[in-house]
């Protein structure tokens, strides 16, 4: 069963307070105030190995900022219903970044810049000291009927967020029933006076990075950088579109894909998917050694929206391959190949 009450928290970050070894979750005060909120973050993991998978940018360009935008959300909770082509986070199918530059960290080590507690730190201290700054939190609501907040006695009673991590790929154990798709949380933090977004991405090590897609359970239990993966094995990547294409798109929308390979590659049974899962099914192509191979759509399965979306390439045994993103700035000068 998937977690219940997921959705986004949208605020202004005023307080946090470091995790410790008798408290794992990193904690952030949000609308001080006004509806305030508590963000609840992991910072290792109940199950070996306890150092959790961590990816960060601080220049974040993805397709979901612009519809995080046009949503034009509360400062307060939004529940979000697990679909495509919505608010909701899928590390897998929404190609957020490279699962792959995920890497392990302590909670908490000496030093400076070496642990989650410190990473997070950067961010937050960040959205604290700027005034226009947002946060966007994702992941699973709470409502605790008991009384007073105890890490922030002002909210009362405690309310907050919580599962700031990937919520899929879970193993047969405790987290299992936690498993589902276009559920994951995160981070996401807007600096409009920068013009600027960045994002925060966590995840467990005992999580696989291919799961069903139904049920959001592993296909299978490697980790995201591991040499058998098959994205790893089979070196044939999304390099360029054609997104809006002159006059109807029918027919004229493509995807460029590059083998870098020194070996023919057959594509029979692959498939390309777009934001909504919409997916063509390729015939008997193959992407020759060292090459490229345009693929056109056919209009029927997978569509390019020139609003942002993203391109996923599986094989035919239903595992990602690779995985881009493009906004609608991208998109938007007609008839133009974008490099991705």
């Amino acid at each position: 069963m998937p977690i219940k009450d997921y959705g986004v928290l949208k605020g202004k970050a005023s307080q946090r307070i470091l995790a410790t070894k008798n408290s794992e979750h990193y904690q952030i005060l949000v609308n001080h105030g006004n509806d305030p909120h508590r963000i609840a973050i992991n910072t290792q993991s109940s199950e070996a190995p306890s150092q959790v998978l961590f990816y960060a940018d601080d220049d974040f360009h993805h397709a979901i900022t612009d519809a995080i935008l046009q949503a034009n959300l509360p400062d307060a909770f939004t529940p979000l219903p697990s679909r495509p082509d919505g608010l909701a986070l899928d590390f897998i199918r929404g190609n957020l970044f490279d699962v792959a530059q995920m890497v392990p960290l302590d909670s908490n080590v000496p030093g400076d810049n070496n642990d989650l507690n410190d990473k997070l730190d950067l961010f937050v201290q960040q959205a604290i000291s700027d005034n226009d700054a947002v946060v966007y939190a994702f992941g699973q609501h709470w409502v605790d009927a008991d009384g007073a907040d105890k890490y922030f006695p002002e909210i009362s009673p405690s309310t907050g967020i919580h599962d700031i991590h990937m919520n899929q790929g879970n193993p047969k154990g405790n987290f299992l029933k936690d498993n589902g798709i276009y559920q994951d949380g995160g981070l996401i933090f807007h600096f409009p006076s920068r013009n600027r977004w960045a994002a925060v991405f966590t995840a467990f090590q005992s999580q696989s990075f291919h799961t069903d897609d139904v049920t959001g359970n592993p296909l299978n239990d490697l980790p995201p950088n591991d040499p058998g993966q098959p994205e790893n094995d089979t070196p044939v990547r999304i390099i360029a579109a054609k997104v809006n294409p002159k006059g109807d798109d029918v027919g004229k929308e493509y995807v460029l894909l590059l083998n870098k390979s020194a070996a023919d590659i057959d594509l029979s049974g692959w498939q390309i998917v777009d934001k909504q899962n919409k997916k063509d099914t390729l015939g008997k192509l193959t992407v020759p050694a060292g090459d490229t191979l345009k693929v056109t759509l056919s209009g029927k399965g997978a569509q390019l929206s020139q609003k942002g979306g993203i391109i996923t390439l599986l094989n035919k045994e239903g595992l990602k391959i690779d995985g881009v993103t493009y906004t609608a700035k991208d998109a938007s000068v007609e008839d133009m190949v974008i490099e991705l």
